[in-house]
């Protein structure tokens, strides 16, 4: 009886957590989509274990980032892009979200071709596996209500598992894994192709769409500011578990394809690569965690694009409506994956531009989204005493200033190729 009372006593303990729980995950989650599967395996099996320095710093940065938009939406109970129409006006509330939209037609077009290269792996035709995700995730969507999405997103969040296994049967020097986080392996290059796979990396583990759906991930959920240590624990739990997967990833790749320099241009590359290297096993596993995390994305991303873009401008939005309630919020969730569909869909368009340039934008994008965010979570009259203390202030200045250094040294090496080829760190 007393063991009975005790264990009922811990449960009514962690029920407040678990109430509050499942912003941080999914949202840190959901940035390991076809894309960032993709951008991993190719900075993997490409560049070996000389990448992973990066997913260290993107860590502190995505939780840093991320916690400032729960915070946001913990104190003043409104969205991101409702905030800038309020603090910057419609104009450049338009501008914002015309960014976001293209951004996001790329990433959704990603999140598609990542489903049909995973079907790929099981014989499956792109013109047979795209429009049955999209009539998938459109259903999904339109016929469950929150917490019921919120629910099927956490379950497929432990789906990521698959590549921890993927790696340890890939059997791995983990020990000099670990040390190419704080030192960079065989040094740092700056040129095109190295910039570019650093903007990816940062691209797809910080992402704009990530910073609104945070924040409207927690308005959406009825969290208020009492909430706050909680959720704070939720997006710090988030970020270091999706670049724990990460890690994985990148470590797995390097391991079986970079060391019989295999080269690979996608995800699903990797995981038939992996094959002859670690087993069937390992490939069905990494294939099945490319399907998974690619209708992951291909659900959240068109949500929270939808989302945002109808909330910027006053109209109904949210999963807590029906269709004939929130008409405008259903019909551009369609309108995007119908979009991002037919890109897939489209022949002459080169699938892995789209899934690695895609990041590489969504990293050059994050500036502007930064400076907003930054004077909004300073604003005392916004946030009272949950402004930024001077910690967060230094992480975020510091990851613009890394993003916007990365940026240029890119858009050099576009117009003047040769221009960095001499240097190495």
């Amino acid at each position: 009886m007393k063991l009975f009372k005790l264990i009922r006593h811990r449960l009514i303990f962690l029920l407040p957590i678990f109430a509050v729980i499942g912003p941080g995950i999914i949202a840190g989650n959901a940035d390991n989509d076809a894309g960032g599967i993709t951008t991993y395996s190719v900075a993997g099996a490409n560049f070996g274990l000389s990448l992973l320095w990066i997913l260290l710093l993107t860590t502190f940065a995505l939780a840093i980032t991320q916690e400032i938009g729960a915070r946001m939406g913990l104190v003043t109970g409104k969205g991101l892009a409702s905030i800038i129409r309020e603090k910057f006006g419609i104009r450049w509330t338009t501008f914002v979200m015309a960014c976001l939209f293209v951004s996001n037609i790329g990433t959704i077009a990603a999140e598609f071709a990542g489903v049909a290269a995973a079907m790929g792996i099981f014989h499956v035709s792109k013109f047979i596996a795209v429009p049955t995700a999209i009539i998938v995730v459109f259903l999904l969507v339109t016929k469950s209500n929150f917490k019921k999405l919120e629910k099927l997103f956490l379950v497929m969040s432990a789906f990521y598992l698959c590549y921890i296994i993927s790696a340890l049967l890939a059997h791995p020097n983990f020990g000099e894994a670990i040390k190419s986080l704080v030192i960079p392996a065989g040094g740092v290059k700056i040129n095109g192709t190295y910039i570019l796979m650093i903007m990816a990396v940062i691209g797809t583990t910080i992402t704009p769409w990530g910073q609104f759906f945070i924040q409207d991930y927690v308005v959406d959920k009825k969290l208020t500011k009492n909430d706050l240590k909680i959720e704070r624990g939720d997006v710090f739990l988030g970020s270091f578990f999706t670049n724990f997967i990460s890690f994985f990833i990148i470590v797995a790749c390097s391991a079986t394809l970079f060391a019989h320099g295999i080269k690979i241009t996608d995800a699903s590359q990797a995981a038939l690569a992996l094959k002859p290297l670690a087993g069937q096993f390992a490939t069905v596993l990494f294939a099945f965690g490319f399907l998974n995390a690619s209708l992951f994305g291909a659900a959240i991303v068109p949500v929270t694009t939808s989302y945002v873009i109808t909330e910027a401008f006053g109209v109904e939005s949210g999963l807590n409506y029906k269709f004939r309630e929130a008409p405008q919020f259903y019909g551009l969730f369609l309108l995007l994956l119908l979009l991002g569909g037919a890109v897939v869909m489209l022949p002459f368009i080169p699938l892995i531009t789209i899934l690695v340039v895609t990041q590489a934008i969504n990293a050059a994008l994050l500036i502007p989204i930064f400076i907003f965010l930054y004077i909004m979570s300073n604003d005392k009259k916004l946030l009272g005493q949950y402004v930024n203390n001077k910690f967060i202030n230094t992480v975020l200045i510091i990851t613009l200033i890394l993003i916007g250094a990365a940026s240029t040294f890119y858009a050099v090496s576009l117009f003047f190729p040769g221009f960095f080829n001499s240097l190495h760190f």
